[in-house]
């Protein structure tokens, strides 16, 4: 490989799982781990979007102790 040439660069934001590289890379890997419960209405998106629920509830069962293992980092 031959090395990465770069000019200026101005980052103004980074996440809190994200990467910031520039030149050569052999591996990159992010890491973060998350869980989402969702009940009925959400995830919409649109114009002119009209949702009746009444008495709407969301109920989550989650037996299992680990959902995303991250290791080695």
């Amino acid at each position: 490989m031959m090395p990465a040439v770069v000019g200026a660069v101005k980052v103004i934001n980074i996440g809190s799982s994200s990467i910031f590289h520039i030149g050569d890379v052999y591996k990159m890997q992010p890491y973060t781990q998350a869980k989402t419960f969702a009940g009925g209405g959400s995830f919409n998106t649109g114009d002119g979007i009209r949702i009746q629920l009444k008495n709407a509830q969301t109920q989550m069962i989650d037996d299992d102790k680990f959902d995303q293992n991250i290791t080695g980092v």
